[in-house]
């Protein structure tokens, strides 16, 4: 390593004219090493945390009470449109008994969300997710107040109506609503509000299903874009918290219980559940395409898209109609496709039928969930490739009822690639163990032939259309992995404060290569880092040419270690908007080791660039028996 210290090209000192002795440097520079900026050691959590597990718990609270309301909302409405009686509770709409009048029922609650999105919030239209997903990724996580009410009314007239939808859909974007708008009153980071926003998300899927793991991992997987204990901690507890609010409500019972006498899969088995989650990961693209097409030709009509729903409410209407079962949430029509109560006629039905009227009313635009369609059309499709299995080859020991359960879980998988959440989700809401093999596989097949033939997801799609990036794959950073001392240059050409700019500017026009450097360090001549002067700076020609170089600085060093990681180094550099920042060795300030430059940091990707494209071979076998033996032949 080179001298770290500068040693003026012709001289130590100048003098002035008619002078005898050297110019004296000033004794008071103006900025010493006690004004330095220095990156704060990161750490897994801080105090702050608690605060925001605080309000996550609150938020998760009421989100349950939330979804609580809206599961009674939808039962009122579908009593007072289907069976004319005044009743909060739960109940399917293919019990009715309107006959032909049925189809108006959806045509109407079509008219009143659509008023409701043109005069309301256009925002209500749709199942909510990817709205809340662009919310977080461009409006750092902030959603119109008026969300909280308008999304919760306007699903439950949708789906109280007959349409097609789960009611998660909306429970997920009101509790991500109301975070949100809990992080807008109170002074909050960005970043903590989107923790909020999952947090009350989060808490309305584990509110509906009782099911709090699949719902923190989808938070991670479709809201949170990141995997940290800053994060996961208040997501964690809101999903702990609104589910304690249902137990407390309804029980600990499996939302979709299934029998005990599944078939135990054995090795043909579980090659046909790959098989299975493979083939429904086709349809998963299908699905996905179909439904933007639909999108795509309500685009097209020539009238308002606030009469919309109302057009898409006369296919769920007549397809309603025509198979009452399609009508509804249908949770209870996912509960008898697992628990194999369905014969071959109604789940040909369900799959069909209730596909079609829930692609033509999503397209329209009204509010409303995808999760329960989705387990309803690949739950039925699973059931029915299981029972076809099971007759053709009945010494696979194939259950219909487990095809039904990896059918519903890999649809969702392939059309979300919300892999961990399908999983997770299908085992928590049946509390079936046999069934989680199984499940892994068909769902990563799935996942595996979705991530093949699509760019995009159900849930990202739409707001891809609008030039939204979404994040796809969650990877550790790589800046946090290099410590500055291993990337940062050492061999550095500093600069002294008594130096004088005259023998500065001499030396930089001297065209010598370490004189082309846009950054230099300061230190004095004991050796201590006083700052960085730009050569911008140092040829400035309004500064006369008789200036010391320690007159010149003009802000406090800006300072890293060599043990704190690239990214709080570049964390460092963004808050200081420096370009370069001075290396000094770990618990000794005082002492410079080298300069870290952005040129630095990018060069630290190299190593990743390589790991990711270069494939090579480090073991060759003959090579190795060669050297082992000596090349003799038995």
């Amino acid at each position: 390593m080179s001298d770290p210290q500068y040693q003026p090209p012709e001289h130590d000192s100048v003098r002035t004219e008619g002078s005898t002795d050297a110019l004296p440097v000033a004794p008071a520079l103006g900025l010493s090493l006690d004004a330095a900026r220095m990156p704060r050691k990161s750490t897994l959590v801080d105090r702050r945390v608690l605060l925001i597990t605080a309000l996550a718990v609150l938020i998760a609270f009421a989100a349950a009470l939330i979804a609580q309301l809206l599961t009674a909302l939808i039962g009122l409405v579908t009593n007072l449109a289907f069976y004319g009686r005044v009743s909060a509770a739960f109940s399917s709409p293919a019990g009715n008994h309107l006959g032909a009048w049925v189809i108006v029922v959806p045509v109407i609650g079509g008219l009143i969300v659509g008023a409701m999105a043109r005069w309301g919030s256009r925002a209500i239209r749709g199942h909510g997710i990817p709205e809340a997903m662009e919310q977080v990724l461009l409006n750092e996580s902030r959603i119109a107040p008026r969300i909280t009410f308008l999304k919760p009314v306007s699903s439950a007239i949708a789906i109280g109506t007959g349409g097609p939808f789960g009611a998660e859909g909306p429970i997920i974007a009101t509790g991500g609503a109301l975070g949100s708008f809990l992080g807008q009153l109170l002074r909050v980071t960005a970043h903590e509000r989107k923790v909020l926003l999952a947090a009350g998300a989060a808490a309305g899927m584990a509110a509906v299903f009782g099911s709090p793991v699949s719902a923190l991992v989808l938070a991670v997987e479709l809201l949170l874009f990141e995997l940290r204990p800053r994060s996961l901690i208040p997501v964690a507890l809101a999903t702990f918290t609104a589910t304690g609010v249902r137990y407390a409500r309804y029980g600990s019972a499996a939302v979709f219980a299934m029998p005990a006498d599944l078939i135990e899969p054995g090795g043909r088995a579980l090659a046909c559940y790959i098989a299975l989650g493979a083939l429904i990961g086709v349809v998963s693209v299908a699905v996905t395409r179909l439904v933007y097409g639909v999108e795509d030709a309500f685009e097209k009509l020539p009238v308002h898209w606030m009469w919309w729903p109302a057009i898409g409410g006369v296919a769920v209407g007549v397809i309603g109609w025509i198979a009452p079962h399609t009508l509804g949430v249908g949770y209870d029509n996912i509960e008898a496709i697992v628990a194999g109560h369905f014969g071959v006629q109604v789940l040909i039905s369900l799959c069909l039928l209730k596909f079609l009227s829930w692609a033509i009313a999503l397209g329209s635009g009204t509010s409303g969930g995808t999760l329960a369609p989705l387990f309803t059309i690949g739950g039925a499709l699973g059931a029915l490739i299981g029972i076809g299995i099971a007759a053709i080859a009945p010494g696979f020991g194939v259950d219909p009822r487990i095809a039904a359960l990896v059918g519903m879980a890999s649809i969702f998988a392939g059309a979300s690639r919300a892999l961990l959440t399908s999983i997770v989700f299908a085992f928590e809401t049946t509390r079936q163990p046999v069934g989680l093999l199984p499940l892994l596989g068909g769902c990563t097949a799935a996942y595996l032939i979705s991530a093949l033939m699509m760019r995009n997801t159900i849930m990202t799609e739409k707001i891809a259309r609008r030039g939204v990036r979404v994040p796809s794959e969650y990877a550790a950073d790589f800046l946090e992995q290099i410590s500055v001392g291993a990337a940062c240059t050492r061999e550095v050409r500093s600069l002294r404060t008594s130096d004088a700019l005259a023998d500065i500017r001499h030396w930089l026009n001297s065209g010598q290569p370490e004189s082309q450097h846009q950054g230099y360090p300061v230190l004095d001549d004991s050796g201590r880092v006083r700052g960085v002067i730009t050569r911008r700076d140092l040829l400035d020609p309004d500064l006369p040419g008789l200036k010391r170089i320690g007159e010149m600085l003009k802000r406090a060093p800006i300072l890293v270690e060599e043990n704190h990681s690239l990214r709080e180094a570049a964390d460092h550099m963004v808050a200081e908007n420096v370009g370069r920042l001075v290396v000094v060795a770990h618990g000794d300030p005082n002492r410079m080791v080298g300069i870290l430059t952005r040129g630095d940091l990018l060069a630290a990707h190299g190593r990743r660039l390589k790991e990711a494209r270069d494939a090579g071979r480090h073991i060759r076998i003959r090579q190795t028996l060669k050297r082992r033996f000596g090349g003799a032949r038995p």
